[in-house]
């Protein structure tokens, strides 16, 4: 995977991290009701599930290149179709964290874990995500070289995110300022992935 290849894909990755959704909420809610450390948990067992995910996805996907390329660019195709999608909810869709409240239960770091992994692999969109996604980077002669680096980007940007949010939402007074403006991200994300759906289209 050349580096311009690269750097699309982790670009897309964070971007998509960093939509705000059901991830973010449940990273929120463990690193407020844990801690920072409850917080870490919750990320990297998220980013375990992206990657797992993420695993699943290139395996299959090679396999349907190789054997039904017919099937491929339809999958590419609707895989455009899904980034349109998700570039309008981003245009349209309104914070989760103003709706969040702040939880004074304790949980375990065995708690954050588990719901960290839950919450990715139980997620029915990340895998059509990353059909979408991958579709649009991997081809018939990719490698386990190749294979190996798109799985540990997209795992790694997503566990990496969180932490920064998790050490972010840890002090108290970015909370706020957080809540008022990431809609700002959430119109970033509508743009890259229209611009994305509009090249494959074109």
């Amino acid at each position: 995977m050349d580096l311009s290849a690269w750097l699309s894909l982790a670009t897309i990755c964070l971007l998509g991290a960093m939509t705000p959704g059901p991830s973010l909420a449940i990273v929120l809610k463990h690193t407020l009701s844990g801690g920072r450390v409850n917080g870490f948990f919750v990320s990297i067992f998220h980013g375990a599930g992206i990657a797992l995910y993420a695993v699943l996805t290139v395996l299959g996907m090679a396999l349907i290149i190789k054997e039904t390329p017919w099937l491929f660019n339809l999958i590419k195709y609707a895989g455009a179709a899904f980034l349109l999608w998700l570039a309008f909810k981003a245009f349209t869709s309104k914070s989760v964290l103003g709706k969040l409240n702040h939880e004074t239960i304790s949980v375990t770091l065995i708690q954050s874990a588990w719901e960290g992994f839950m919450i990715a692999f139980l997620n029915p969109k990340i895998a059509l995500f990353f059909i979408a996604l991958f579709s649009q980077f991997i081809d018939a002669n990719a490698n386990l070289e190749q294979q190996i680096i798109m799985v540990s980007t997209v795992g790694g940007i997503d566990a990496i995110w969180y932490c920064l949010v998790s050490l972010l939402f840890s002090q108290s007074y970015i909370l706020e300022k957080l809540r008022n403006n990431v809609h700002i991200v959430d119109k970033i994300t509508g743009v890259i992935l229209l611009a994305i759906s509009a090249r494959i289209l074109m």
